[in-house]
């Protein structure tokens, strides 16, 4: 009698439509924190108090820094390309929420995400996978060592995740400021964004 062999395991990418059609159709349930990157579904890492206030710090300090006419989106989703729908922390995108009600925006001027246990997972794949979508300004509150990383400048790079790199990569310590590229003449206080 032969036993049937299990084969190779194997995983299934999904379109960023299908993904779209689970979150419609109820298939996760409330709270679940899962994202679409290069199709695949993720799980975000867990909020912590201080993962939390840096996002509300930063959401803060955003919207002094870009004022009227822009809208800092908290942890919403962004349609990237066909199999990536990442829910950054925070995304500064043109406009206010009514102009984004009919579809998520496709390409924020400021995306950040919020690190501690992420880092690795937020330097390489997201930094790839943003890179690869043309965001110019990209920023990492890494909370383990309390700096700001500062990615510019996307480029095609073989060997890196996704095929995209940033060309510049700065770490500004508390002390230091930031000035966004679509906001040149705010100027954010690391110590703004880190709690």
């Amino acid at each position: 009698m032969d036993e049937a062999r299990p084969g190779p395991a194997r995983s299934r990418r999904f379109t960023r439509r299908e993904y779209d059609r689970l979150v419609e159709g109820g298939f996760f349930r409330e709270g679940d924190r899962v994202e679409l990157l290069a199709g695949q579904l993720m799980v975000a890492e867990p909020q912590g108090a201080r993962h939390l206030a840096a996002v509300h710090l930063a959401a803060d300090a955003l919207r002094r820094a870009f004022g009227d006419g822009w809208y800092v989106r908290v942890q919403g989703p962004i349609a990237l390309d066909d199999e990536s729908e990442p829910e950054p922390d925070l995304a500064v995108v043109a406009g206010g929420p009514r102009d984004h009600a009919a579809a998520h925006p496709a390409r924020p001027a400021l995306v950040v995400e919020v690190a501690e246990w992420s880092l690795a997972t937020d330097r390489r794949d997201k930094a790839g996978l943003y890179a690869r979508a043309g965001i110019a300004d990209y920023w990492i509150v890494n909370l383990a060592e309390s700096v700001l990383e500062v990615h510019r400048g996307p480029a095609p790079a073989a060997g890196a995740p996704h095929g995209f790199t940033y060309r510049e990569v700065r770490r500004l310590p508390v002390g230091e400021r930031v000035v966004p590229l679509a906001a040149p003449r705010a100027a954010v206080a690391i110590a703004d964004l880190v709690p």
